[in-house]
């Protein structure tokens, strides 16, 4: 999957779920370390309207890196994540540590 970017490796589909994919706990605590959660579990995405982080919520990829299905949300605040743009995710595809 190529792209014209050099520093995406996957350029991933964003897919409509009926029901919110929960967060794991290395992404809770990754969002805690970066003052995008608080301590209650709620999230603060800053230039995210709370009418956008709804609709984010109902989103998920088929993570490359995981290989597994994730909910949007973990998506964007990953490190590999590059952009998004018109439906898709474009991933650097790097190992996580």
């Amino acid at each position: 999957m190529s792209s014209e970017n050099p520093e995406t490796k996957f350029i991933v589909p964003i897919k409509a779920v009926e029901k919110s994919i929960k967060l794991d706990d290395r992404a809770k605590k990754e969002l805690q370390s970066i003052g995008m959660m608080d301590e209650k579990g709620k999230l603060k995405l800053k230039g995210v309207s709370p009418k956008m982080l709804k609709r984010m919520k109902l989103e998920a990829v088929d993570c490359p890196v995981f290989e597994k299905e994730l909910g949007f949300i973990q998506c964007y605040v990953c490190s590999n994540f590059h952009s998004r743009i018109m439906g898709k995710v474009y991933c650097k595809g790097e190992p996580l540590g």
